[in-house]
């Protein structure tokens, strides 16, 4: 008889969350509803709060639009200054860029075609990674918008994130994004809802400098000013235009003219799940690896998890109706638990899809009065988290270059030299951004070529990984991603930081890690026994399956005896197996010091053990054997049904609700009925 062990983290008596609970709107509206801290333990609670419906200004554009920031609503501007600034876009980096421009005094007018967040694919994308650069550079924009903002997102970098392999499930590289920013005084890395940053940073903009349903479609650099059109012909003239409006910019095309989207190779399925998986405490996010296909996941608060899964495939693909969930479980097939959980757990309707392209960076991001901004001029694959990080530097960058040029304008006495701030924005910016742009090609080509033994990829050689021999590689690539990755993360997230006029620079006491994370990085062990959930047998295979679930016992003096008959004396619980394979006290399975342990007690078939690897062994007569998540345990000979390890839920912890398997979702509701007894009978 065999089994797996499983630990999960359900608790159907209370609901749960993670880190930080936020609405996740999934329609057009612009409503928020914020609750920013929900904490457990000795975290504090915070009171839910409202924030005000941001409104916009359909067509025509009225007289406030053009009124001086300090006319218009009282904002602390330093100085009226009478520069009228266009904004082609008010997505995240249109909207982080008027706020700029408009904290520095100068008039601002945003044209947005949608101000519901829809984006590319027509669906509500979900939620978007703040890294600590991004955040300190929106707090040298507005300390007070940056603060709601950290306040309102799930905090990640603050756990282990990493590398993973994707069928095992085991760590192959682990990223510390805490210790550089702790160091440089830095915010941690947050997740917030894509519509709940939107809402915030529109109401800081202001309702008078939106014009909401105003595509522009054209424009006419005059050499003295700028001249948009919308596509409802209306015309508005500016000192100069901004195009923010994305990979698929019509500003970029006026400019440059028609240039294609470079395609990645890449399709990719993304989705929420309700899930909380119990590791929450200790990891933030996973890249699972694999050979052309390779699967995110993170945290993103209240009691959601997003993920993402890469496919290599040509562009243009479809799937048949209601089967992207489908297709997915065919291609991430033998994938670890934490891969297959996830897809399992998310509804048809909230999985979409999408090819993923992004735009070469060029030396030239503008002519004259006009310039582009984020997506419309350097738009990044997703895999380094950066794309909405580098428009927000972007956005702070021009805002400081115009506001040096405007200086210099009022020492010399002579008109602003528009042109020239321009091309100087476009110096300090595009090598950070082409070397940012080029590492997140390579993550994209290092995690979809990972193989983790010789033989993987090869067509008729592919019955090598029998003999897990390791790749060449894999053994290498972790050597040069083990001395890199320190320096690059240093780089990415802090080496911006010494360029930010205005923001403290000091670390925030809500932003501190758990007091074991630099062990876990150097111990996988200890990361293993910091999960908190509840240890569960699952039978595997196809034959029937017991009446319920086998809960196993965190107390060390009360342990799981499996056999044939009942075991009266054991104080623990017992699993009954009538076979003639199995001995009458067969094997012994406790807890000890955080950890679950198999012991054999001289059975006549023996016990036998595979790991998340796929390596078998026989257990030792009396010898105790440590056993993990995802091992298969066979009771007597091969040829009985085995049992699975997994960790599911305990009480007071974030954990996942149960992992619903093919065939298990029954034998799960069941069991939510009846609590588990002491005797298992099979």
């Amino acid at each position: 008889m065999a089994s797996t062990l499983s630990c999960n983290c359900f608790n159907p008596s209370m609901a749960v969350f993670s880190r930080t609970h936020f609405s996740v709107p999934m329609c057009k509206e612009l409503s928020l509803d914020i609750s920013p801290c929900v904490c457990y333990g000795s975290r504090r609670i915070k009171h839910r709060k409202k924030v005000m419906l941001v409104k916009a200004t359909v067509a025509e554009a009225p007289t406030a639009v053009w009124q001086t920031v300090a006319e218009n609503g009282g904002d602390g501007a330093p100085q009226k200054k009478k520069l009228r600034v266009l904004v082609a876009g008010g997505g995240i980096g249109g909207l982080v860029f008027a706020l700029a421009a408009k904290r520095k005094g100068f008039e601002v007018v945003v044209f947005e075609k949608d101000m519901s967040a829809i984006r590319g694919e027509g669906q509500y994308r979900g939620p978007i990674q703040i890294q600590s650069n991004a955040l300190a550079a929106l707090e040298a924009i507005d300390l007070e918008v940056a603060e709601e903002v950290m306040t309102v997102g799930c905090i990640t970098g603050d756990r282990i994130n990493g590398l993973v392999d994707g069928v095992s499930g085991s760590w192959y590289i682990k990223f510390d994004t805490f210790t550089p920013a702790a160091e440089r005084g830095l915010p941690v890395t947050r997740v917030i809802s894509r519509m709940t940053l939107q809402e915030i940073l529109a109401h800081a903009v202001g309702e008078d400098v939106i014009m909401n349903d105003s595509n522009v479609v054209d424009f006419v650099d005059h050499g003295d000013k700028v001249t948009v059109e919308l596509e409802n012909g209306q015309k508005y003239d500016g000192d100069l235009l901004v195009g923010a409006d994305g990979i698929w910019s019509k500003v970029r095309k006026k400019l440059f003219g028609q240039t294609e989207a470079v395609y990645s190779g890449y399709t990719c399925y993304t989705g929420i799940a309700d899930f909380v998986p119990a590791d929450i405490e200790s990891v933030g996010y996973r890249v699972f690896l694999g050979h052309k296909q390779y699967f995110v996941s993170s945290d993103v608060g209240a009691g959601k998890m997003q993920w993402y899964a890469f496919h290599q495939e040509p562009t243009g693909g479809a799937d048949v109706p209601n089967g992207k969930k489908e297709r997915l479980l065919k291609i991430f097939e033998g994938w670890c638990d934490n891969v297959i959980d996830l897809i399992l757990a998310t509804e048809e309707e909230a999985i979409l899809r999408r090819d993923i392209y992004d735009r070469t960076p060029t030396l030239t991001w503008g002519k004259g009065r006009v310039t582009l901004l984020g997506d419309s001029i350097h738009a990044m694959q997703p895999n380094m988290g950066q794309g909405g990080c580098m428009a927000i530097e972007d956005s702070y960058q021009l805002a400081l270059e115009l506001d040096n040029a405007w200086q210099q304008s009022i020492k010399s006495g002579s008109p602003i030299d528009i042109d020239s701030s321009l091309k100087s924005y476009e110096r300090e910016r595009r090598l950070r951004v082409a070397i940012i742009h080029g590492m997140a090609r390579m993550a994209a080509l290092m995690a979809s070529t990972y193989k983790a033994y010789l033989g993987v990829g090869l067509g008729p050689l592919e019955f090598l990984t029998r003999f897990r021999i390791p790749h060449p590689g894999r053994v290498g690539g972790r050597f040069f991603i083990d001395k890199m990755m320190p320096l690059m993360l240093n780089w990415v997230l802090g080496g911006n930081s010494s360029k930010l006029e205005g923001r403290p620079v000091c670390c925030r006491l809500s932003d501190k890690a758990n007091d074991q994370l630099h062990r876990w990085f150097e111990d996988d062990d200890a990361l293993e026994r910091a999960i908190n959930g509840e240890w569960i047998l699952l039978p595997c295979g196809d034959e029937a399956g017991p009446s319920k679930l086998i809960c196993l016992s965190r107390d060390e003096m009360k342990p799981c005896i499996i056999g044939s008959t009942q075991q009266k004396d054991n104080p623990g619980s017992s699993i009954i197996i009538p076979l003639p394979q199995v001995s009458q006290t067969h094997a012994r399975i406790n807890y000890k010091d955080g950890a679950f342990f198999l012991t054999d007690l001289w059975s006549q078939h023996g016990t036998w053990v595979t790991d998340n690897e796929g390596r078998r062994y026989r257990v030792p007569p009396n010898y105790t054997a440590r056993v993990r998540p995802s091992d298969v345990i066979e009771f007597g000979c091969d040829k009985v049904r085995p049992l699975h390890i997994e960790y599911w839920c305990t009480l007071g912890s974030k954990m996942k609700p149960m992992v619903l398997r093919p065939g298990l979702a029954q034998v799960w509701r069941e069991a939510l009925k009846e609590p588990i007894g002491s005797g298992f009978l099979f």
